[in-house]
């Protein structure tokens, strides 16, 4: 790559990122990380990785982190978490940490980023947002309402930065086969519900860089995921009593 663009990948230290993080240090991007698995970190390290072992949701966290790595071309929010349980059963706690880390976090580090690509205007935001940011299943409502959350900020977003060339794109993949499922559901069930249309990270990762490559509004994984949601904005009622059916009886 003659004029190789820079990268920021957070949440790099497993997973999607990790996957996407090693593809495109293989066709020669400038990628920076971040993720607390020093292992993954020391991975990517000599990959060509620049790495920085920081907790996004914690206070100041972003501001010390771009204070070292200059301004990115590219920004793909890969860090996630998820607790899968009855709204009843989700503590403060773990509603605090999926906001913070899913919602917060991204926002604040696109608030921080955009005045330099406004005045240079370009820029490419992607953002991991999920199916059930579009379609909401039981089981997931805390988790479903941050990806919510983060579709309702990325609309806008995209309608403000137009003007100035920066691109926004947000993946919507289903289930992927990774341990975020094991650490989201320690019980399994979760897994066992969805078990064969479990994505792997490879189709994901596949998907990210090819809109890295070529930006795109929006991405569904797998594609007829797309049609689903579709269906839920004309028929809710139908759609959502297939889905309490499905995982409300397979969870159990």
């Amino acid at each position: 790559m003659s004029n190789p663009k820079t990268i920021l990948i957070t949440g790099a230290t497993s997973g999607v990122g990790f996957e996407v993080a090693k593809q495109l240090l293989a066709e020669g991007y400038l990628v920076q990380v971040t993720g607390r698995n020093e292992k993954s970190l020391a991975v990517l390290q000599r990959l060509g990785a620049q790495i920085f072992k920081v907790d996004l949701s914690e206070a100041g966290s972003i501001d010390l982190l771009l204070s070292e790595i200059g301004i990115p071309d590219i920004i793909l929010f890969s860090a996630g978490i998820a607790k899968f349980a009855l709204a009843q059963e989700t503590n403060d706690c773990e509603m605090e940490e999926m906001f913070t880390v899913n919602v917060t976090a991204p926002i604040q580090l696109t608030q921080r980023i955009l005045p330099s690509w406004i005045e240079r205007k370009n820029g490419h935001f992607l953002y991991m947002g999920s199916q059930a940011g579009k379609v909401a299943t039981p089981k997931a409502s805390v988790y479903a309402a941050t990806k919510h959350a983060l579709i309702g900020y990325t609309d806008a977003l995209r309608m403000e930065v137009a003007q100035y060339g920066i691109e926004v794109s947000v993946i919507h993949p289903g289930p992927i086969d990774t341990a975020f499922l094991d650490r989201a559901d320690a019980s399994g069930k979760y897994r066992d519900s969805v078990g064969k249309h479990l994505l792997t990270v490879d189709q994901v990762a596949e998907a990210v860089v090819k809109t890295i490559r070529h930006p795109k509004r929006e991405v569904d994984l797998p594609k007829i995921m797309g049609v689903t949601s579709k269906l839920h904005a004309i028929a809710p009622r139908l759609v959502e009593r297939i889905g309490r059916k499905f995982f409300m009886k397979k969870m159990e």
